[in-house]
């Protein structure tokens, strides 16, 4: 009778592992592609929500391992998070699930602008996550060293006048090797519209050269880098960007709204030295452009369409998905949130940790943030091969960043290579077959303008 009773107990506990064992083989598992701090925390909060879905989160950014993927068909992710200017192309591709029968009610929900975003030629292939009006970033513990109040820089002039200040103690008052995203900000910024895009996004414009806004941002930029105002040799998101922020080398950065996140991850030990104001414009216009913004699509290849939607709708839609990326520093896509009384008073960010962090020495930093994104200027199209295009920036209008002081890049490119150092891409350091040569930003844009013309020609696009 004890042997029975002995055998039917092992027999029990058997079966309820492999119950337990089949429940968690039975559930569903989708690939989530993103590069959000907060997304982990979100798939653990989407998980207990879901029990039938798991979540696996891969870190991500930029765009040639997803290239690759889809090239090759291999481990593809189920969701993707795509940055606006780019999901365009993956939807002219045909790469992204059409989601207009899931999201059509949803207009009301978001921003004008993030909601258009993510529409191609009338139909829906994402969820808009975040935006990314921009705003000016700066440490005023830098400079107060030199008696300026980051608020009160209003123009370009300001900003100039302020550059050459900080340049007298030894500081940058901002690092720019050469970032296509940046670039283009600060295009749409001072008013350019360089390209146009059919609906279909079958045929465009590239009109860089004699784009008014263009040029205007251009030559003030050109200005920046002949008097050695910012620093060329260094890589915005690399170590060394990193630890000349962290140490006040570098005294501010313009990007979009999602910022405060990334400088609480990237920068912990300047917490409370940091402010943020409204972008500075060319004459001191409140005027404003989007750095980046993100959605999450689902990919056409995906087998479980249905879960990666469900998982994308409780990111970008559900409060609770919203509030936990908001409280880690993601700036908001929603209406709702944007009006918040809560949102608008925050002071602090909250951390991996948990811990909430007065990063802004207590400023009310999203009533700024807000206020940016309401002047946000319309009207300024991406193409629909934009991911190239930004690969290619460094390529062209980069190399200008590189030798616009020919004899002093010369000393500086023969440090760096000496120390093996290697170009914000990856690839290595060389000298100029002409040293004395100076390359110009307008020298990079006009072969900028003509390989993206050459490569939407190539792409099958009707370029005019």
């Amino acid at each position: 009778m004890t042997i029975r009773r002995t055998l039917a107990s092992i027999l029990a506990v058997i079966m309820i592992f492999a119950t337990v064992g089949c429940s968690s083989d039975d559930r569903t598992v989708v690939t989530v592609w993103s590069w959000e701090p907060s997304m982990k925390a979100v798939a653990r909060s989407f998980e207990k929500a879901n029990p039938d879905i798991r979540v696996v989160i891969k870190d991500s950014s930029g765009y040639e391992n997803l290239n690759t993927a889809i090239q090759d068909g291999y481990e593809m992710p189920d969701v993707v998070q795509l940055e606006y200017f780019a999901l365009p192309q993956y939807a002219v591709s045909g790469q992204l699930l059409d989601l207009t029968s899931k999201a059509s009610g949803d207009a009301g929900f978001y921003t004008p602008g993030t909601w258009s975003s993510v529409h191609l030629n009338g139909r829906v292939y994402g969820l808009p996550m975040d935006s990314g009006p921009m705003a000016f970033f700066y440490n005023q513990s830098v400079l107060d060293q030199v008696g300026i109040d980051g608020s009160t820089i209003r123009t370009w002039k300001d900003y100039y006048n302020a550059a050459k200040k900080l340049k007298s103690i030894g500081v940058y008052i901002a690092a720019d090797a050469g970032d296509a995203s940046f670039y283009n900000a600060m295009i749409w910024l001072a008013g350019g519209r360089p390209y146009h895009t059919s609906n279909d996004g079958k045929t465009v414009t590239v009109n860089l050269a004699d784009d008014p806004g263009t040029r205007k941002f251009t030559a003030f930029w050109q200005k920046m880098i002949d008097e050695d105002l910012i620093d060329t040799h260094t890589a915005t998101w690399s170590d060394r960007w990193k630890r000349e922020l962290g140490s006040g080398s570098v005294a501010s950065v313009f990007a979009g709204a999602w910022m405060p996140s990334m400088l609480l991850s990237d920068v912990p030990g300047t917490a409370g030295l940091w402010k943020v104001a409204q972008m500075p414009t060319s004459n001191g216009a409140r005027g404003n452009a989007e750095d980046g913004g993100s959605a999450l699509g689902v990919l056409r290849s995906s087998r479980k369409p249905d879960a990666a939607y469900r998982f994308v709708d409780y990111v970008c839609h559900s409060r609770e998905g919203i509030r936990m990326r908001v409280d880690g520093g993601a700036f908001p896509a929603d209406n709702a949130t944007l009006a918040s009384s809560q949102f608008l008073k925050k002071t602090t960010i909250r951390d991996s940790r948990g811990i909430d962090v007065p990063y802004f020495g207590g400023q009310a930093f999203n009533e700024v943030l807000s206020e940016a994104a309401k002047n946000v200027s319309v009207g300024y199209q991406y193409l629909p091969f934009e991911v190239y295009a930004r690969s290619d920036f460094h390529n062209t209008v980069g190399t200008a960043y590189q030798w616009s002081n020919a004899a002093k890049s010369l000393q500086q490119a023969q440090r760096e290579i000496d120390e093996g150092l290697t170009n914000p891409d990856g690839s290595a350091i060389t000298l100029p077959q002409d040293p004395g040569q100076k390359v110009t930003l307008r020298d990079g844009i006009a072969l900028w303008q003509k390989d993206m013309e050459e490569y939407g020609v190539n792409q099958g696009f009707t370029v005019r």
